[in-house]
C-alpha cells in the first residue's frame, strides 16, 4: 500500500524529474524485500516467470491446503503458512537505480538465487507483443519502451535498443556473476518445456522442498499451457497477472504462445539470419544459445 502511495506521488513530480525518482523509489522497495526474501527469482521480463511461478504455486497449494489460484507474492504464502518461503521475483531493473551499483550483483550475493533464462529472441518477441497490447503507457516510458507505435512491426522493435540487446545486456550482465553467487541455480526455459517435471523438482529441491512426483505432476497438468489459457481466457485467476486485456485477440493474453523458438516463424529467411547473427556475436557463452558454445550442459 505505502509503494502504491508514493508511485502515485511520483506522477506529480515535473516530468524530467517522475520517472528517474519513481524507479530509484521502486529500487527501494525492492532493495527491503530482498533483504528480507529467503530465494530469489530472477529473470527478464517474458522468460517463463508466470508459467514456473504457477507450477511453484501449484505445489505449495497442495502440499499446505492453500486456497486454488493463488499465486505465490513475495511472503503471502509465508503468512498463511510459515513453512513457505519468502521468495522474491524480480527482473533486476529499478535496483540498480536504488543501489547504483550498476550491473553489479552485489546485492544479491548472499542470496540463494534462481536465474531463469530464455533465448533472447523468443523473449524479445514477447516483449513486443506485451509492449504493443498489455504494456500502460506509463510503464512503458517508465522502463524505456517507446510509446506504442502500430507502425512499428516486430523486426524493427527486435533491432532496437529496447529489444534484443536490452534482453542480452541483462543476460551478459547475469554470465558475468552468476559463478560468484554463494548459491546459485540456473534454469532455462528451453528445459523446462522439454522436461518440465524433471525441472520443476530441482527447482522445488533448490527452494528446499521435497514434493512427491504426484504433487510434481499435478503441478504440470494444472500449468500447462492450455489449461492456463483456457483459465485465462474464463478470468478464473484472482490476479490481474493472469488476464487477457482483450479476450478476442490472442496476442493479448499473457499466455501467449509459449513455444520454443518460435521466433523463427515470425520473421523472413533473412531477418531470422540478422537476429540469430547478432545474438552470436553479442550475447556471452554461458547459457547455450550461440552458435560457437556447446549445447547447454554438455
Amino acid at each position: 500500500m505505502l509503494q502504491r502511495v508514493a508511485e502515485q506521488a511520483c506522477r506529480l513530480l515535473p516530468s524530467a524529474y517522475r520517472f528517474p525518482v519513481e524507479r530509484r523509489m521502486r529500487g527501494y522497495f525492492e532493495h527491503l524485500r530482498l533483504e528480507r526474501a529467503d530465494y530469489v527469482c530472477v529473470s527478464f521480463g517474458k522468460s517463463g516467470r508466470t508459467w514456473l511461478r504457477v507450477m511453484i504455486s501449484r505445489v505449495y497449494q497442495r502440499k499446505y491446503q492453500l486456497a486454488e489460484g493463488s499465486l505465490l507474492e513475495f511472503d503471502n504464502f509465508h503468512r498463511s503458512r510459515s513453512g513457505i518461503p519468502s521468495v522474491l521475483f524480480t527482473h533486476d531493473n529499478y535496483l540498480r537505480d536504488y543501489t547504483r551499483d550498476g550491473g553489479g550483483k552485489a546485492a544479491f550475493r548472499n542470496k540463494r538465487v534462481m536465474l531463469l533464462v530464455r533465448h533472447p529472441a523468443d523473449v524479445a518477441v514477447s516483449v513486443f507483443n506485451q509492449w504493443k497490447h498489455r504494456m500502460r503507457p506509463h510503464k512503458a516510458l517508465l522502463n524505456g519502451y517507446p510509446a506504442t507505435d502500430d507502425s512499428v512491426s516486430p523486426y524493427e522493435f527486435l533491432m532496437r535498443p529496447c529489444g534484443l540487446d536490452k534482453v542480452i545486456a541483462f543476460m551478459n550482465e547475469w554470465a558475468a556473476e552468476i559463478e560468484g553467487l554463494d548459491q546459485g541455480l540456473l534454469v532455462r526455459y528451453e528445459d523446462l518445456r522439454s522436461r518440465t517435471a524433471t525441472e520443476l523438482a530441482r527447482v522445488m529441491s533448490f527452494l528446499g522442498v521435497d514434493p512427491s512426483t504426484e504433487e510434481i505432476e499435478e503441478a504440470v497438468e494444472y500449468a500447462a499451457f492450455e489449461n492456463m489459457r483456457r483459465r485465462e481466457s474464463q478470468s478464473q485467476s484472482s490476479s490481474d497477472r493472469l488476464r487477457a486485456t482483450d479476450l478476442s485477440n490472442p496476442d493479448s493474453f499473457k499466455t501467449r504462445r509459449g513455444k520454443v523458438g518460435g521466433y523463427q516463424g515470425d520473421f523472413s529467411e533473412a531477418e531470422v539470419e540478422a537476429i540469430e547473427r547478432h545474438v552470436n556475436e553479442t550475447l556471452r557463452e554461458r547459457f547455450g544459445y550461440c552458435e560457437r558454445e556447446p549445447a547447454f550442459g554438455k
